[in-house]
């Protein structure tokens, strides 16, 4: 089941404890649930069409099942495209040959896009911005950015990295940008941790030419973050100028700085640090408002020598507020590693705990997504049983809209072949800001006290305008109640309707 010391005994222990646990644990009722499905790792490389829809099939019937909300799926891990794009070549981790169209054809983004929002999940799309190739990749299309324009690109460690410094690299992915927001209707567009590159060793990235060129008075380093910095703004404004509903966000390296860098603000931690290392100030980009959300991935243990865990949530939770904040959660270190106040057990109870009373965590975004599906260490089927049993709303963006869609009309149960069913009419609205586009189902007891608050009283979250209903003897009064969502997940008010069930 897993190579992982010990796996099998946290396993073991692990159900044993939450099968003592009262079934039923809500959650919050408005919680990002996510997951990253990579192509880097190669699980699709050559993939026949057939056989990628199965196991993307798969993959997101199981993650629905997890209680996840969202998918932030790789459409461009190097200057390629796994979409329709007359701007870069096909990608190779999808075809093994970039450049190279699908057989048959189909359009993955397009593709998911569609399968997610059937399911009731969000799907962003997830984008590479400076990288060209990666260590891996031999043969790069005709029609590639580095063979159009060597000069724009810099080579490190057998990559290819578009020069943050260049203006024209900057408007280039900004057109990438509106291009894949303004054809396809994704809920997001999300950036992953690669900045300038990962430092190596012994290899200094040779940007000294136009940074000689172009000091404006500032540090390297300074003018280094300047430049990515430049970026992350044009491209806000990118995506916000096209759909201003989608929402951008960022993944984060975990660590900001180290408290040795900066006593003020860093972190009790001695690792590789976004600002100083990657050149990228996040805080700056939260607090300006330049993301419209935050995932650091804080993919340690608790316990970790120079990175805790622990450390870490709680400095996101305080310095990264400004916009909501979700947490990069890798499935198999959490799995791997003893909860260090329970050794019997792995690390995901402690892990969530802190989740849940850090008052600033808004969400989860789990790496990776078929390790969920594979159920490592118990994983998915504690997402499943206990912390995502019921479903949850997206959380609220005021800064992009917070006005509530009308409430439903026309609530009226009605006798099917197929037992009762409650419909409703779609509230009447004009624009992305006032059109309905889910619902929510509350269930009470007759005489029970009605509390929205409470996400165990959710029976589903759907797109449909009707629900089908538990019928067991036709004694018992149940009322509903449905109010609606629009594309922010702001909330109407509750139109109500009693059934005798």
């Amino acid at each position: 089941m897993s190579n992982f010391p010990h796996c099998k005994f946290f396993l073991f222990l692990t159900v044993l404890l939450f099968l003592s646990i009262a079934p039923g644990h809500a959650g919050k009722k408005r919680e990002f649930r996510g997951a990253w499905i990579q192509c880097v790792n190669g699980q699709f490389e050559g993939m026949a069409t057939q056989s990628m829809q199965q196991n993307l099939l798969h993959q997101l019937d199981e993650l629905q099942k997890d209680g996840v909300n969202a998918i932030i799926f790789q459409v461009r891990p190097e200057c390629d495209a796994l979409y329709e794009s007359k701007l870069e070549p096909w990608s190779r981790f999808l075809t093994g040959r970039q450049g190279q169209a699908p057989s048959p054809y189909w359009d993955p983004l397009q593709w998911m896009i569609d399968q997610c929002h059937k399911r009731g999940m969000e799907l962003h799309a997830w984008i590479n911005p400076f990288r060209a190739k990666t260590k891996g990749t031999v043969d790069l299309a005709p029609n590639h950015v580095a063979l159009r324009h060597p000069e724009r690109v810099i080579a490190y460690d057998g990559q290819l990295i578009l020069n943050p410094a260049l203006k024209e690299n900057r408007d280039y992915v900004c057109d990438v940008v509106k291009d894949i927001v303004s054809r396809y209707d994704v809920d997001g567009l999300h950036i992953d941790d690669y900045f300038y590159p990962y430092p190596v060793a012994g290899q200094p990235f040779d940007d000294n030419r136009f940074y000689q060129n172009d000091t404006q008075g500032l540090s390297k380093g300074d003018w280094r973050r300047y430049n990515v910095n430049l970026l992350i703004k044009q491209m806000s404004a990118t995506i916000h100028e096209v759909k201003p509903w989608v929402k951008f966000g960022v993944s984060p390296f975990g660590i900001y700085r180290n408290k040795a860098a900066d006593a003020t603000v860093g972190s009790n931690t001695r690792g590789l640090q976004n600002y100083d290392d990657l050149y990228a100030d996040i805080l700056l980009w939260v607090n300006n408002g330049w993301v419209d959300y935050c995932v650091p991935q804080l993919y340690w243990q608790i316990g970790h020598k120079t990175a805790d865990y622990a450390e870490l949530i709680q400095w996101w939770n305080r310095y990264a507020a400004a916009r909501p904040l979700f947490i990069g959660e890798d499935v198999e270190r959490t799995v791997k590693y003893a909860d260090v106040q329970n050794p019997q057990t792995h690390q995901m109870a402690a892990k969530f705990k802190w989740h849940n009373e850090l008052p600033h965590v808004e969400g989860t975004v789990l790496w990776y997504s078929r390790l969920v599906v594979d159920n490592l260490g118990s994983y998915g089927s504690l997402l499943r049983n206990y912390y995502w049993k019921k479903p949850a709303l997206q959380p609220l963006m005021p800064f992009i809209d917070n006005k509530a869609p009308k409430k439903p009309r026309k609530l009226k149960v009605v006798q099917t072949n197929d037992g009762p069913v409650l419909f409703w009419t779609k509230p009447k609205g004009h624009g992305w800001k006032d059109e309905a586009r889910q619902y929510v189902v509350y269930r009470f007891e007759e005489k029970e006290k009605t509390d929205f608050d409470d996400a165990s009283n959710i029976v589903c979250i759907t797109s449909n305008t009707f629900v089908k209903l538990p019928f067991k003897d036709g004694s018992h009064t149940f009322v509903y109640y449905v109010t609606a969502l629009d594309r922010m997940a702001n909330e109407s008010k509750a139109a109500k309707r009693k059934a005798k069930l």
